[in-house]
């Protein structure tokens, strides 16, 4: 137990009525009875030292790959790592090089053709062949992370401009950390990006840029499965293509950059001949200028959108894209990767909330309301709750899209909440006579990702039958929430159990909880 789960497992313990005397025995009684074993003690301190030990690897292994990727683009060059490793212990190290990078592509099928890692992928390649080796393996993933620490070196220039723009894709995730489930932020931050991009390292050219998202045909199949939705753009572009759609039987090279998983440069669009052309200000002949159009990977590399960026606008007419602001570009295709999927994740975690508080208030009428949060990342304990979801005594819900901040210092009567997200575990409080019971939604390392403030009124508690069917509502609730953030991991396909799930998109992450639900019922029958 952490310090704030030991104190909020005796608050629960004594309750709010408790006399000072008897918490006073009780903390004597404890401080008597406890008593620990040598070997327990033994065991704790390898268990202190091994979280120690692979949280500092961790640290080194993140501070490699940032120091390796000089050009902030999210992902390092398989052959090129491979080239470097190969000098590592000679013949045995090329020999278990060999055996990792099998294993590897076995493990990411994708790996073959894109050629990339990521640094979930670069950590357990380096773990794969530090396995391959005799003898005591951390001794030998600690001498790998040396030697290649010492080999990757890079100029103080290039360090400068990838610490700029590596703060400029830090800035993307920040943003989809404090939007709740809002995506224009997100869109915001990946143009001015881009901008600021250009205006540090790209001559200042003007550019034009756009995202656009794969979606299902159903108006027009005939047009092919899959049509790119222009979602977002620069200003400049919004009259032309936003909300527009692109078609595969239309001209253009996004579908090409979508079917090769790879960007596709056009350097000079005038004599390319397949380019589509939104705005009918001029003739296509005298459009001049170069086209970038880059995959959107998720996190099992496949392709979910394209980013893409012109300079028809610039009045040289001259302007290229040049290798370093290319290879930048899809550091910009990384970080808005990671911060869509963190947006569509929280979404998830929300549709399984609504589905939990459907299926639980038919069953709960002793439950007044329950008020869902998500927890806002910030520095220690400066996080703030976001409250997401209000539901009163009907089960009549409102969802709040642009969600309501409770900052610590500014919400005392609602301590009992970050009490909870402190302990991640279950607080029960009074306020005003009116009992709360908060049930944290924990992240796969068991951090409160969100939480279930259930008001039970005036009742001190609910009665069994109730107390049953809330408990398996948050059991449930808990494994639908643990699969969806198991499937935003690199290393795991979603496991589909019902053949609605193959059926729906994922919106309708709800499904998980009836899943879970059947399962419980499969196994008790």
């Amino acid at each position: 137990l952490t310090l704030p789960q030991f104190v909020q497992l005796m608050d629960n313990f004594v309750g709010e009525d408790i006399s000072v005397p008897t918490v006073k025995r009780l903390t004597a009684f404890i401080k008597r009875e406890y008593k620990q074993t040598e070997e327990e003690k033994i065991k704790q301190r390898e268990r202190v030292h091994r979280m120690s030990h692979v949280a500092q690897r961790k640290h080194l292994l993140e501070a490699l790959f940032e120091k390796w990727d000089s050009k902030a683009c999210g992902s390092l060059d398989l052959e090129e790592v491979i080239a470097v490793l190969s000098t590592f212990k000679g013949h045995k190290g090329k020999e278990a090089l060999m055996k990792a990078k099998e294993e590897l592509c076995s493990r990411y099928p994708q790996l073959s053709k894109v050629g990339k890692l990521s640094p979930k992928a670069f950590q357990i390649f380096l773990e794969l062949i530090a396995s391959k080796f005799t003898g005591n393996e951390d001794e030998t993933m600690d001498n790998l992370v040396s030697f290649l620490t010492t080999s990757v070196e890079q100029s103080h220039i290039k360090s400068l401009q990838s610490s700029a723009r590596r703060k400029w894709l830090q800035d993307i995730q920040k943003v989809a950390e404090t939007s709740g489930t809002n995506m224009e932020p997100v869109y915001k931050a990946v143009i001015k990006a881009l901008y600021q991009d250009m205006e540090a390292h790209g001559n200042n050219k003007t550019i034009s840029a756009y995202i656009a998202l794969l979606e299902e045909n159903q108006l027009s199949p005939e047009q092919g499965q899959v049509l790119l939705r222009y979602v977002a753009c620069t200003a400049d572009n919004a009259p032309y293509i936003l909300n527009r759609v692109l078609h595969r039987d239309m001209k253009g090279i996004s579908f090409a950059a979508i079917d090769q998983g790879k960007p596709i440069y056009v350097p000079r669009v005038q004599h390319h001949g397949n380019i589509h052309f939104w705005s009918s200000d001029d003739h296509e002949e005298e459009k001049k200028g170069s086209l970038l159009v880059l995959p959107l990977h998720d996190a099992h590399w496949r392709v979910f959108g394209v980013l893409g960026l012109d300079t028809l606008r610039d009045q040289s007419h001259t302007s290229i894209f040049l290798t370093h602001e290319i290879t930048f570009y899809e550091g910009v295709c990384h970080a808005f990767s990671k911060a869509y999927h963190h947006i569509c994740m929280r979404e998830n975690v929300l549709q399984v909330a609504v589905t939990a508080l459907d299926w639980l208030y038919p069953r709960t009428p002793s439950i007044h309301a329950v008020t869902t949060y998500m927890v806002e990342p910030g520095t220690d304990k400066n996080y703030a709750l976001c409250k997401m979801i209000t539901t009163d005594n009907t089960g009549q819900k409102e969802i709040h899209r642009s969600p309501i901040v409770l900052l610590r210092e500014e919400n005392l009567l609602r301590d009992y909440l970050f009490k909870c997200t402190d302990s991640s575990e279950v607080t029960l409080t009074s306020i005003y006579g009116e009992h709360h019971i908060a049930v944290p939604l924990h992240d796969l390392s068991r951090q409160t990702l969100g939480i279930f403030d259930i008001s039970i009124s005036q009742h001190k508690k609910l009665p069994p039958q109730e107390q049953k069917d809330l408990q398996k509502m948050l059991k449930m609730a808990q494994a639908a929430c643990s699969e969806i953030l198991q499937r935003s991991l690199e290393e795991r396909e979603p496991t589909q159990v019902l053949e609605a799930e193959r059926v729906t998109n994922v919106r309708h992450a709800g499904i998980l909880f009836h899943r879970f639900m059947l399962q419980e019922l499969r196994e008790c029958v």
